[in-house]
C-alpha cells in the first residue's frame, strides 16, 4: 500500500515542494489516478466550512482595576457575560441576548465588534470583599485592551446537519431559519464536500491538538465537541484560538428572526493524505453525504424524518417531499467555505501552516442522549377542554351570540363543511357586530388567520403562542385540522397555580 509519514509532509511544506488540493478537487484526482496514485500525487487536502455555530464564546481577562473588583455580574454593550470564573475573568457566550435590544443584538455581535476594532461599553458589579472592595465599574475597552481574549467553542464543525422543513400550518422561527408552513421550504447547513470531518470521518488525522484554521487565525482542536455522536455520523469538535488574531472576514454575527443571535465562523482543517485509505475518504462527494429532512412542525425533541437526501440534492435547489417540489436554501456560505479551503491551501504552500500530530485521538463513540427529566410536563391534551362548540361561517350573528352565552368559552371556532378549522370569532367580535346592526353572518366578522394548538404539544408552546399574539384561547386541532378542544389562558393560569402550590 502506498503511504507516507506526517513528518515527510511537513518537510515538503518547509522546502516548498508540498502538493495541496482542496476537498472539491480530490474526488476527480482519485477517480483518475486511483487511491495509490492520489497518495503519490497529493500531500494535503484542505477543507472549509462557514456557518452559524451557536455553541461558541470567548474567555476575556480585563485586568485588575484600582481599587480592585471581584466581578459578580458584567455587561458588554448590555450583553451579560458570565462572571463566576475569577475576579476579572469572564465568559461571553455567542447566543446571549442583549438586555436592551433583545434578540437583535447579542454576544456574537460583541465578539464581531471587538474583532472589527470597535470599542465596547463595559459595566460590572462587584461582590465587595476586603481584597476586592470596588462595587461598581464602568469603562470602554477595545480588543487590544484585554490581556487575553481566548475563543473556546464547545461544539463546532458538525460533520453533517439535519435539513429542516415545517409541515404545520403556521410559520416557525427556528435556529434553522424561518420555516414556511405546509413544507413551504427546506433549509440545510454545512458545506458538504468541503466539511472537515466528512473528509476524515474516522479521525485518522484530526485529534486533540490538531492545528486548524479558525476565524482567519490558527486554532486547535481541544477534543470532541458536546453532543459528539460519530456512530451516527454527527461528530463535532471543541476548538480554541486567539480572538486577537482573528479576522471579521471569517467571524460574523447574525440574528435569526424571532430566534436570536448566533456567530458565523470559518473553520478549515488540512487533511494529510498518508495512505490509500485516507485518500479514498477525502474523495467524498456531495452525493455521498446523506441527511434526513426533519419536520420542525412537530414541537418535540424527537421530530419525524420525512425522507433522506444528499447534499447534492439539497444544493440543487429543489427536493421532492411527498410528490411536492420544495425549494431548498443553505444557512451556510459555500462561497466562504471555498475561500477558507483556498486560503488554507495558500498558507500551507507558502510554508506558514504546518500540520500537527494529535496528542490523543478523538473518540469514535460519543453521547447525544436526551435530557433526564425527573418532573413531567403536561401536554395540551392534558389541560384542554373537549367541550367546545364550533360554528359554520354561514350562521347568523344572533345564533352565534346565543351559543356564546350558552357556552363556556368567549371564542367560537369556525369550521368548514368538512369540519376543518378555517377561522375564529370572539364575543367581542359579536358584540361589535350587534352594536353595528348591519352585519348578519359570522363570515363577515370572523378572523381567518387563526392560531391553533395540537393535542401532543407541550403546554409551554401553547402559552408562548398566546403570549406572542396577545390572544386568550387556542382551538386544539388534530392532524386533519378538525377541532377537538380548546385551551385558554385561564386553563394555563390554573395549571401554573397548581405547580406553585406544590
Amino acid at each position: 500500500m502506498e503511504a507516507k509519514s506526517l513528518s515527510e509532509v511537513n518537510e515538503r511544506i518547509r522546502d516548498g515542494s508540498v502538493r495541496v488540493v482542496t476537498a472539491e478537487e480530490m474526488p476527480n484526482i482519485v477517480d483518475e489516478l486511483g487511491p495509490a496514485g492520489a497518495v503519490r500525487e497529493v500531500d494535503v487536502v484542505t477543507t472549509g466550512t462557514f456557518g452559524a455555530m451557536c455553541s461558541s464564546g470567548v474567555f476575556l481577562n480585563m485586568g485588575h482595576s484600582d481599587p480592585p473588583i471581584k466581578i459578580s455580574k458584567a455587561f458588554f454593550n448590555r450583553v451579560e457575560a458570565y462572571g463566576g470564573v475569577a475576579a476579572v475573568d469572564l465568559f461571553l457566550g455567542a447566543t446571549q441576548p442583549s438586555e436592551d435590544q433583545g434578540m437583535e443584538y447579542g454576544g456574537a455581535h460583541v465578539i464581531e465588534d471587538l474583532v472589527a476594532g470597535k470599542s465596547i461599553d463595559v459595566e460590572a458589579e462587584g461582590v465587595g470583599t476586603d481584597c476586592y472592595p470596588q462595587l461598581e465599574l464602568e469603562t470602554n475597552l477595545k480588543l487590544e485592551d484585554f490581556n487575553q481574549a481566548t475563543m473556546v467553542n464547545p461544539r463546532n464543525a458538525y460533520q453533517r446537519y439535519n435539513a429542516a422543513t415545517n409541515t404545520s400550518d403556521r410559520t416557525l422561527h427556528t435556529y434553522m431559519g424561518t420555516l414556511l408552513p405546509r413544507s413551504g421550504n427546506v433549509h440545510y447547513s454545512g458545506a458538504g464536500v468541503l466539511n472537515p470531518i466528512s473528509n476524515d470521518p474516522d479521525f485518522e488525522y484530526i485529534g486533540v491538538g490538531t492545528r486548524i484554521f479558525l476565524g482567519g487565525a490558527e486554532g486547535f482542536v481541544m477534543g470532541s465537541g458536546t453532543q459528539h455522536n460519530p456512530q451516527n455520523g454527527f461528530s463535532t469538535l471543541m476548538v480554541t484560538g486567539d480572538l486577537k488574531e482573528m479576522s471579521p472576514q471569517y467571524l460574523r454575527a447574525a440574528t435569526f428572526h424571532m430566534y436570536g443571535p448566533s456567530l458565523y465562523e470559518g473553520i478549515g482543517i488540512p487533511i494529510p493524505i498518508l495512505n490509500e485509505r485516507m485518500a479514498l475518504k477525502a474523495a467524498v462527494r456531495d452525493r455521498d453525504i446523506r441527511v434526513p429532512i426533519v419536520d420542525y412542525g412537530v414541537p418535540r425533541r424527537d421530530r419525524p424524518a420525512l425522507r433522506e437526501v444528499s447534499y447534492q440534492d439539497l444544493k440543487s435547489g429543489m427536493v421532492d417531499l411527498n410528490g411536492k417540489e420544495v425549494s431548498t436554501s443553505s444557512l451556510s456560505s459555500f462561497y466562504h467555505a471555498r475561500q477558507i479551503a483556498g486560503t488554507l491551501k495558500q498558507r500551507i504552500e507558502n510554508g506558514s501552516f504546518l500540520l500537527t500530530q494529535a496528542v490523543q485521538p478523538l473518540s469514535k463513540v460519543g453521547s447525544s442522549r436526551p435530557m433526564k427529566q425527573t418532573k413531567e410536563f403536561p401536554n395540551v391534551g392534558d389541560v384542554m377542554s373537549r367541550d367546545v362548540v364550533t360554528v359554520r361561517e354561514s350562521i347568523g350573528i344572533e345564533d352565534a351570540a346565543s351559543r356564546i352565552v350558552g357556552g363556556k368559552f368567549d371564542h367560537l371556532p369556525v369550521v368548514s363543511d368538512e369540519d376543518k378549522l378555517i377561522g375564529i370569532v370572539t364575543s367581542w367580535d359579536i358584540s361589535k357586530a350587534v352594536a353595528n346592526g348591519n352585519i348578519s353572518k359570522v363570515s363577515e366578522i370572523m378572523t381567518r388567520r387563526v392560531y391553533s394548538a395540537r393535542l401532543d404539544e407541550p403546554v409551554e408552546l401553547a402559552a408562548r403562542t398566546l403570549d406572542t399574539h396577545s390572544i386568550s384561547a387556542l382551538p386544539v386541532i388534530d392532524r386533519e385540522g378538525h377541532v377537538i378542544g380548546m385551551i385558554t389562558s385561564n386553563d394555563l393560569s390554573r395549571l401554573l397555580a397548581g405547580r406553585r402550590s406544590h
